[in-house]
Order: structure tokens, then sequence, then C-alpha cells
């Protein structure tokens, strides 16, 4: 009958007191005498707000009731080849981390196991690692696959697999490093011939065993020889911007590389097949006549570096770049300009890199390969000093005179080192005194 009504809250043992309360109540029952001056709009709002306080207390009865129990934990049945705790179903039937990695390695890798009591061996937590065959036998036995552990195998390879690209890279020689390259090609030819356009011939010789020192070979080397660093020094001359250094850096960087150049171009008419090297004017020798010349112990290590060049493949030009860049080394002790012997050396580093991967596309890393062998060429060239101090003793006269002069260079060298390892000591005066 009533939209609306006030309800008084009375406490266990209170009095309502009539005379106190709302005049409302005192008067007779009118709806319209107890809502006088209440408006529309303030009865829609007193409405939602006890709307709102019976949802809110809902609300809180809703989260006030307990929470449901967790899921007990997922568990797994002992492991089925050895009892022990098992982590999971793996390749086919519950098992231990042990036994899971156990059957996977013997099945990657195809081992063979073997039994030494009766193929009967009790396999369990404990003697589970006493015999692999019995083991192994176990895990078949208990439904293992094979196929799972291939299959696994294949999906983690084709996961890993990451698509190769092969990037090829152009390169081409500008008109300034094509006219260098050009250069040098053309003075390494008309100074060393190469090996299809020289007659060969052999000789006898001492070509059976190893002596000391054959002095037949020996004349005919050195003439040979001298005549090779004749050609050597032309080609220097013939560098871009050699011959702008001062006479000094000039004498200085020939004694320095001529040994290097010449063990590069000896080695360059190797003959893998007959364990031949061929000289400019054709005369080929075997090692052992080789090593009766004059090469003595060097021998082997020259011809192990001829080997080592067979796969590089390189041709009149690489060859040739390669000689200029051991020629002009701005590292060269004793140099008046070493900062513009590196100006010259950049061209030709530069020359030497686009030529040879425009020559072998596919293969980036020919360049620092074919460069690390001036590193082979000089610890070579160490050893030639070393040599060059006991042929002396060995032949009977002196020795040629252009031979002598470009191989001073190298005995200081050696003489330099030896005197730097010796110890020594340093007196008040500041002056270094050794202690042999």
């Amino acid at each position: 009958m009533f939209d609306y009504m006030d309800f008084l809250a009375v406490g266990p043992g209170e009095t309502l007191d009539f005379y106190t309360a709302s005049p409302c109540m005192l008067q007779e029952p009118s709806v319209t005498a107890c809502f006088t001056g209440l408006t529309e709009t303030d009865w829609q709002i007193h409405r939602i707000a006890q709307s709102v306080e019976t949802q809110s207390s809902s609300s809180e009865d809703l989260f006030a009731s307990p929470l449901s129990p967790p899921p007990p934990p997922r568990t797994y049945k002992p492991c089925f080849v050895c009892q022990d705790k098992s982590s999971g179903y793996h390749y086919g039937v519950s098992a231990c981390e042990g036994c899971k990695g156990f059957f996977r390695r013997s099945v990657q890798k195809n081992m063979v196991y073997t039994c030494h009591r009766d193929s009967n061996c009790i396999i369990n937590k404990i003697t589970r690692n006493r015999c692999q065959y019995c083991r192994l036998q176990r895990c078949f036995a208990a439904g293992m696959s094979k196929e799972s552990v291939r299959n696994d195998r294949s999906k983690k390879k084709e996961k890993n697999e990451t698509p190769k690209m092969t990037i090829i890279e152009t390169y081409e020689l500008t008109a300034e490093l094509g006219g260098v390259v050009d250069n040098i090609c053309r003075a390494h030819r008309e100074t060393f011939p190469s090996l299809c356009q020289l007659g060969k011939y052999t000789t006898n010789s001492s070509s059976d065993t190893r002596i000391q020192l054959d002095l037949g070979l020996w004349d005919k080397f050195s003439e040979l020889a001298t005549k090779c660093i004749i050609k050597v020094v032309e080609f220097a001359k013939r560098v871009p911007g050699f011959t702008g250094l001062t006479i000094t850096d000039q004498i200085t960087l020939l004694k320095a590389a001529c040994l290097d150049i010449l063990i590069l171009r000896i080695c360059t008419r190797y003959t893998p097949d007959q364990d031949t090297m061929t000289f400019s004017d054709g005369l080929t020798l075997t090692r052992t006549q080789i090593h009766n010349a004059g090469f003595g112990p060097l021998t082997d290590q020259v011809f192990t570096f001829a080997g080592q060049l067979l796969p590089l493949e390189m041709d009149d030009t690489e060859s040739g770049l390669l000689s200029a860049i051991c020629l002009v080394s701005g590292d060269r002790q004793d140099l008046e300009e070493p900062s513009k012997v590196e100006v010259l050396q950049e061209p030709l580093l530069e020359a030497l890199k686009i030529y040879s991967r425009k020559r072998r596309p596919s293969m980036p890393l020919m360049f620092p390969k074919v460069l690390m062998k001036i590193t082979d060429l000089r610890s070579i060239s160490a050893k030639g000093a070393e040599r060059v101090v006991t042929l002396k003793m060995e032949i009977p006269g002196s020795m040629p005179p252009l031979i002598q002069e470009m191989l001073e260079e190298m005995e200081n060298l050696q003489k330099q080192s030896e005197e730097e390892q010796r110890p020594f000591y340093t007196d008040g005066s500041g002056i270094r005194v050794n202690c042999d």
C-alpha cells in the first residue's frame, strides 16, 4: 500500500516514545503528510542508493565464502626401468631422468654394450649403473621407443637450424687500383717467367743421399741466386712509389725482403708429383739435391711452405702483389720514413683484397689466408739467416758479392736478436752491460 515508510529500530529493553517521534507518526497516517517536500528526483536517488547497498552486501557475502581447495599435484608412477622416482613420461613410458638420459644417449650414439654375467642382471636404483647392457634391455622391455628418440632429435635439429644465406659480394677495382694491379703483374711476369715457359732440365749430381754440401751444385745455385737477386731489384724498381723513397730506405727494404721474395718465387715453381723445384734457367732439382746445393736444414721447411701454397692456387698477379707487399713494409727496422712506406703499402693491400675476392667470389677468406703467408716467409727467412752463418764455414771460398750484400741485413738481424736474448745489467751510468 505504501511505496515508502520509515522504520525505527528499537533495541532490547527500549521503549518507543511516541511523544518524541516524528510528527508524521503522531498525525493521521497520510502518505502526503509524511513525504511533504520530497521531490521525484530525491525519490529516485534514494531507491538507487538502496539498490547499491543491497548489491554491496551480496558481494561481501560472496567473497567471504571459503575458496575451493586446489587440485592435488599430478603424480607419476615409479620409473618402469629402475623404480626410482619418475619425472614424467619419456619415450613412451614413465621414467626417471637418469634412465631417460641413458636411453637417449644409447640410441643416438648407437652404443653396443656387453653383459659380463648371464644377461639377467637386477636393475634398480642402486644397481642400474653396474650393467649397461641389461639396463638398455630393461628400457626396451619397459616400452621405450627408439623412434621417439630419433623424432625428438629431428625436431630439435629443425628448431635449431637457421636458414643459411649465402651473400656474395661484388668487388670491382677502381681505375687507380686497376693500374696498380696491371703494373705489378707485368713487372712480376717480366722478371720471373712462369713454370710453363721454362725448358726443364735436370742433373744427376748427388741425387741419392743427403750430404753436407755438394760444391758443384753450390756453384750452380750461387750463380742462379745472383741472377735472381738482380731480377728482384728490377721488380722492386717497378713497384709504384718505390723509387720515390729515399735511397737508404730502398736499400733497407730490398735487403730485408730479398730472401722473402726469393723463397716465395721458388716455391711457386714446386711440382708436388715429383717433389722438385725449378729455377729460372729451367734447372730442376729434387729435395735431396736442393739440400745438398746449400739449403741444408732449411730444405724441409721450404718444401712444406711450397706445399701449403698449392691449395691457394695463386696466379701471377697474386704472387706479384704479395711480393710487393713483402717489399713495401713499414715495420722494417732502420727506416727513415716508415710512415711513407706504409702509405705505399695500403693500395697494394687493397688491390690484393679486391682482386682475390673478385677471382674467388665464393671464398671471401682467401685474402687473409694469402696475406698470412708473409708471416711464414719471415719465419723461413730468419732460419735462412742462421743457415748463412753455417754455410760460410762450409764453402771453400767467399760468398758471391751480391749474395753477401743482400744477406748482410739478415745476418745483422740475427746478431741483433742474439744480443737481445743475452742477459744484461745496467751500470750506474745507464749503459747496458752483457753478463757474458
